[in-house]
């Protein structure tokens, strides 16, 4: 296996990452990724510096994916899809985008928007504007200058809204070393009150921040700011709404929103509805909504979510990285007692293991302390997990990864999890 073939398997998953952050249509993004690597290949003799290899690919594909929206533009229209602002509504295994600023660019005028696409998509200096409109220059700028206050004005995402993440503790751009040892200590019982995979305790006036980092790099790929924004009710059904800004480490700019509605309980924590924008309609997908919403969000007998009061109950039973399990449709158990030293502190945790959640082949480990939060969470796949879109088995795109056994079957770890309670 040549250089780059090795640096490429390395980092084909953060490039696949982010092509389909960019690239609504799974087809499309398919084709890019082609496009990305033949173009990588072909210049890859031309770069220099070797360990800004990571760097070099992903703005290969930035750019691929720009000429893409370039190519499908139509005079004086911005197609809707090539706006990066999206909102996401749909399980973290399986993500469905719609554009959040369709109606504010719909509520805009000819003029702003005929100028905004000028200067922004086709990047025309304001002069070339100027001859093509038959205008002076100077009516250009106060046209632009109009036009982007108008759309700031009718955007939904107020800045005032977004200072307040300012404030948040800065996640760190690389996983901190840490270390996991066994406690021969008998596992603790635990209130766990956090949203399964996403960390917050759904309750008025709650916010957090949490980091993805990729494994082994340790980069961070993406960060979640958090936060309850006020109860709501789904078929009689008191909860909170949740809402989740994704942004991109490296280019905070590209922000995905998402909204969901979760109920918190003395003895269950649940998802009741997630917001699916479909065309102009506002789609609420709820807990009685069947196939449709349980794959996705549903957890435990008739989608009663997931346990609060946890206490090991032996149906995932661990002796070092061999895992047993009992044949039960949801899995959720604590599976012992942890010391994990991180960021330069120690933390006495129990590990609760959530294995094949309605059979998608996917394992967390989770390390929660007394407090039932979480120190740090793990994601692991089965070995074929989403091998007809990956094409190749999970050992080898990350070989080097940490690996468990379920039941005789791998399962290699993708990424690390950590939140700002923890900084």
């Amino acid at each position: 296996m040549d250089d780059f073939e090795k640096m490429l398997n390395a980092e084909q998953v953060s490039v696949e990452r982010y092509v389909r952050f960019r690239l609504h249509s799974r087809e499309d993004a398919k084709d890019m990724l082609q496009e990305i690597y033949l173009a990588a290949y072909q210049n890859f003799s031309r770069l220099k510096n070797r360990d800004s290899f990571k760097a070099w690919l992903i703005s290969i594909a930035r750019n691929k994916c720009n000429d893409y929206y370039r190519k499908k533009a139509a005079l004086f229209e911005i197609p809707i899809d090539a706006l990066t602002e999206k909102e996401l509504s749909d399980s973290r295994y399986g993500i469905t985008e719609v554009s959040t600023v369709r109606d504010t660019w719909e509520r805009l005028g000819n003029k702003d928007k005929q100028i905004l696409y000028l200067y922004f998509w086709k990047e025309m200096p304001q002069a070339q504007i100027a001859r093509l409109l038959d205008i002076p220059v100077g009516t250009v700028k106060s046209r632009l200058f109009t036009a982007k206050q108008n759309f700031k004005n009718k955007y939904p995402h107020h800045t005032d809204e977004l200072k307040g993440e300012c404030n948040m503790k800065k996640l760190p751009e690389k996983m901190p070393e840490y270390t996991i040892a066994e406690s021969a200590e008998k596992p603790f019982s635990v209130k766990w009150e956090e949203l399964m995979g996403w960390f917050l305790v759904p309750k008025p006036g709650e916010a957090l921040s949490w980091g993805m980092y990729d494994m082994p790099s340790r980069d961070c790929s993406h960060i979640y700011d958090m936060k309850v924004t006020g109860k709501a009710k789904v078929h009689g059904i008191e909860g909170v709404e949740l809402t989740a800004r994704e942004s991109s480490y490296s280019h905070r700019e590209e922000v995905i929103n998402r909204t969901f509605i979760a109920q918190l309980t003395d003895t269950h924590c649940r998802f009741l509805a997630t917001i699916r924008t479909d065309e102009d309609v506002r789609n609420y997908i709820t807990f009685l909504d069947g196939d449709e919403f349980v794959p996705n969000w549903g957890f435990g007998e008739n989608n009663c979510g997931n346990e609060t009061n946890l206490s090991p109950k032996g149906d995932i039973l661990r002796n070092g990285a061999d895992i047993t399990c009992k044949d039960h449709e949801f899995l959720l158990d604590i599976v012992g007692r942890y010391k994990v030293t991180i960021n330069g502190k120690s933390y006495d945790t129990v590990c609760v293991m959530d294995i094949n959640a309605c059979g998608c082949g996917v394992l967390s480990e989770q390390f929660l302390d007394r407090n039932g939060r979480t120190i740090l969470w793990r994601r692991f796949n089965r070995d074929d997990w989403a091998i007809d879109r990956y094409q190749k088995k999970w050992s080898e795109l990350l070989p080097e990864n940490e690996r468990l056994m379920v039941d005789g079957i791998p399962y290699v770890q993708w990424y690390d999890c950590i939140t700002d309670y923890i900084l």
